[in-house]
């Protein structure tokens, strides 16, 4: 079974930054975030597999970063230049032997 421990949401005002994180029970290859908003579908954000291949959602691509400390077993999402449209319940999840796993989320809201 796979842990997955999210922290750093917040508020934060437009074209502010904030960076997530999330910390896993253990070594995992592929990794990631969704987002979902009120009233809508969860979608994609960003993924990374192994160190360095990573993947964006248009909407996010060029703002967002994400990375991973292997030693901390913690992939970390960058965010830059919010939107109030980033504003959305931000889960993190692992993928493992065709198995995804989600943690609980967190909150981040974008507002003046």
């Amino acid at each position: 079974q796979v842990q997955l421990v999210e922290s750093g949401g917040g508020l934060v005002q437009p074209g502010g930054s904030l960076r997530l994180s999330c910390a896993a029970s253990g070594s995992i290859h592929a990794m990631g975030w969704y987002r979902q908003a009120p009233g809508k579908q969860r979608e994609f954000v960003a993924r990374i597999t192994g160190s360095i291949t990573t993947d964006y959602a248009d909407s996010v691509r060029g703002r967002f970063a994400i990375s991973r400390d292997n030693a901390k077993n913690t992939v970390y999402l960058q965010m830059n230049s919010l939107k109030p449209e980033d504003t959305a319940v931000y889960y993190c999840y692992a993928r493992l032997f065709a198995a995804n796993y989600w943690g609980q989320g967190t909150q981040v809201t974008v507002s003046s």
